[in-house]
């Protein structure tokens, strides 16, 4: 099945069933252009053997980045930096595989160092013990017409640079993400309240953008499934939300799940595990955290969908496109080390490698410290600095540093960050 090509409903073919799933690289110039670094990464992860690839959050607006380092497109661009967007492009498609771009704003997720009053669709704060995050701002009307014209406007350009398609992140706390939740959207307007008004921005991007990138160019969203917070985005919000983006022309629903406040996909207890009894419960529950999710979804959409997160062994893989779990296999973490993780499965390599099982940021004997909700995300953000720092060695020098310790990387991604705005802000 992994080998399998996937006819898109824009009449794109995705040549195998995997897509390495967007992770933020951190690598673009200060003034937010694509670097050499991120050509050379891009076309190594081309070479590695997925069908498709996903960039990290390439933003619509230079003041609400999701970290330092990332792509800026937030108007138009110059020659140069078209030209260093289209290099990137030309390098990820290298091995005849599609490279979209995926389209974000962090909204208040965006951290104090790169703005301390990052706009938002309500002024709520991110409830996190010493937060990095700044006090958000409520955005106007007008503010909110003029990003939804910035997505579609970023999506243009991706595509006229060389992409061969586009994701609009609206999961994980960012800020579509942020308007679909009645937690962090407390408007009264026409943009909060019921899920319809909730939902509008997001529809709105993915109707222009498929009026103006036309019927036959692919267009995907990363929806989370539940918020997994009381009171917040849940299962049947987003099953009405995927049934609207279908209608709106989506090609391809990416499912996740979780924010920065109940971050899912940074722990590996996943959710219930789906009912199959070819393949053990633990096995399931492990390897395909949003797979219950997906195959409820299938249930009542039409459009492909992608399932990412803790997926590695091809057993695993195969099952749940053979099921109907999933049309596509998300690979995330395995790839920032092995970026030829695609190949060996398809060679027939029965699993990817599992880093994360021996790194923490602690020491063993005070690993019991987990056990407090603050320590543990705390060690979840410090493993995800390994991941970073193994995807930033790989746009340096073409290979990774799998011996690195949690807290050299941790250590070097920060004073990363800190010199990238140092030199963005002159």
């Amino acid at each position: 099945m992994l080998d399998q090509p996937l006819t898109l409903p824009c009449g794109a073919v995705v040549p195998n069933r995997m897509c390495k799933a967007a992770m933020t690289e951190g690598l673009a110039h200060p003034n937010g252009t694509a670097s050499e670094e991120l050509e050379r990464l891009y076309g190594i992860w081309s070479d590695g053997g997925s069908g498709i690839l996903l960039s990290g959050n390439i933003q619509v607006d230079g003041d609400h980045l999701e970290r330092p380092g990332n792509v800026i497109v937030d108007g138009k661009l110059s020659d140069d930096a078209f030209a260093a967007l289209a290099r990137m492009a030309v390098a990820g498609t290298r091995n005849g595989n599609h490279l979209w771009a995926q389209i974000s704003h962090a909204g208040r997720q965006t951290q104090k160092i790169v703005n301390p009053a990052p706009k938002a669709p309500s002024a709520v704060r991110l409830r996190l013990p010493q937060s990095q995050f700044g006090e958000p701002v409520a955005l106007t009307t007008e503010e909110i017409e003029s990003l939804i014209d910035r997505f579609v406007s970023c999506a243009v350009t991706c595509k006229e640079a060389g992409f061969t398609g586009v994701q609009f992140h609206s999961a994980h706390g960012y800020l579509l993400s942020q308007f679909l939740s009645p937690l962090t959207n407390q408007r009264d307007d026409e943009w909060g309240g019921s899920l319809e008004n909730r939902a509008r921005a997001l529809i709105s991007i993915v109707t222009r953008a498929r009026e103006t990138l036309g019927a036959d160019f692919p267009i995907s969203v990363k929806l989370n499934s539940a918020d997994f917070q009381k009171g917040g985005f849940d299962f049947d919000d987003s099953l009405t939300v995927a049934q609207w983006l279908s209608e709106a022309g989506v090609d391809l629903l990416e499912i996740s799940g979780g924010t920065y406040e109940q971050p899912r996909l940074l722990n590996l207890d996943g959710v219930e595990p789906i009912e199959e009894q070819s393949l053990a419960r633990s096995t399931l529950a492990r390897e395909a955290y949003f797979v219950d999710f997906a195959k409820a979804m299938r249930e009542q959409l039409s459009i492909p969908i992608m399932v990412t997160g803790g997926l590695r062994r091809r057993e695993v893989m195969n099952h749940v496109l053979e099921t109907g779990g999933a049309d596509m296999i998300g690979l995330g973490r395995p790839l920032c080390v092995d970026a030829d993780g695609p190949n060996q499965l398809l060679r027939g390599e029965d699993e990817l490698a599992r880093y994360e099982d021996n790194l923490s940021l602690l020491p063993g004997w005070l690993m019991w410290l987990t056990k407090f909700n603050a320590v543990r995300t705390i060690n979840s953000f410090a493993t995800q600095f390994w991941f970073y720092e193994q995807i930033a060695n790989l746009g340096r020098h073409g290979k990774t540093d799998p011996n690195l310790s949690v807290f050299a990387a941790t250590m070097a991604q920060q004073k990363a960050a800190s010199a990238w705005m140092a030199a963005r802000r002159g």
